[in-house]
């Protein structure tokens, strides 16, 4: 193994959910209707098992309601033969199916870790979706899957540092290694650039870079257009919790659809398979 792989009994690579010819997530027409307010609106999009995609939209666009309505949370507010609302074909799953095919990391989940677990701890807690370990039993394979990880994530060294005591980069990176120390095929990460300095930007793109080139799927769910690493290749735009465009990252990414997106004049350019927005 090299560092820039996991094992496929630490990312789930050669899983038969990998080879699954279902799509991993099916939406159509499915509209969120919640306190008479309408956040998704007759959404319809499809994504495949290993697919790099991001989600982009303006604070406010549905993107969060759109990851409830993944997480189950929210449901769809209608039903009738023109709605599909599936997860690897299925019409009803757990928040135990999900976790085996999507890890998800949030800026509320971080909240909920500022306490004085360590580093390992953190990672360990994801094969028992807790916030520590508690009475849980941990196996000597699971602790070697929580190594394997942190050392691919090169966080190692904060194994037993607190998460009281690190920064919010090196936070982010021990929470992503919770979510995908039990295997996941696709990674799903909400506004995860949030707070993060330009050092640690830089850390955290080449982490989420060595994770898609290893295999998992990333949903990078974000405003921010800088956050799109080079190997997404499909980019979702979302406002008013509708799907305004849908397609390859150059097609969409233009100056016309991202300056309509966020309602001011831009200019977009590509530098070194990142995108810029300038000229606001």
């Amino acid at each position: 193994m090299n560092d820039g792989q996991l094992s496929g009994r630490a990312t789930g690579h050669g899983s038969a959910g990998r080879e699954s010819s279902l799509p991993l997530l099916e939406f159509r027409n499915v509209t969120v209707v919640r306190d008479g307010r309408k956040l998704l609106d007759s959404v319809s999009l499809t994504v495949r098992e290993g697919e790099h995609i991001a989600l982009l939209g303006p604070n406010g666009a549905g993107k969060s309601s759109l990851i409830r309505t993944i997480t189950r949370e929210y449901y769809p507010s209608y039903r009738g033969p023109e709605v599909v609302f599936r997860f690897r074909g299925r019409d009803r799953w757990d928040a135990f199916d999900l976790r085996s095919h999507i890890g998800i990391v949030s800026g509320d989940l971080q909240h909920t870790f500022t306490r004085g677990i360590s580093g390992r701890e953190v990672v360990l807690s994801g094969f028992f979706s807790s916030i520590g370990l508690f009475s849980h039993e941990v196996t000597p394979e699971m602790e070697r899957k929580a190594d394997e990880v942190l050392e691919f994530l090169e966080v190692a060294h904060l194994a037993d540092r607190p998460m009281t005591e690190i920064s919010s980069g090196e936070a982010r990176r021990l929470l992503i290694g919770r979510a995908l120390v039990h295997g996941p095929g696709t990674l799903l990460l909400d506004e995860p650039t949030n707070s993060l300095d330009l050092h640690a930007l830089h850390t955290f793109r080449k982490a989420l870079r060595k994770i898609a080139r290893s295999g998992t799927g990333i949903i990078l769910v974000t405003h921010n257009l800088h956050d799109i690493i080079p190997e997404i290749s499909r980019v979702i735009l979302i406002r008013d919790g509708t799907v305004q465009k849908d397609g390859p990252k150059a097609e969409v990414l233009t100056d016309e659809a991202i300056g309509g997106l966020f309602r001011i004049p831009v200019r977009v350019r590509e530098e070194d398979g990142y995108y810029y927005a300038t000229g606001y």
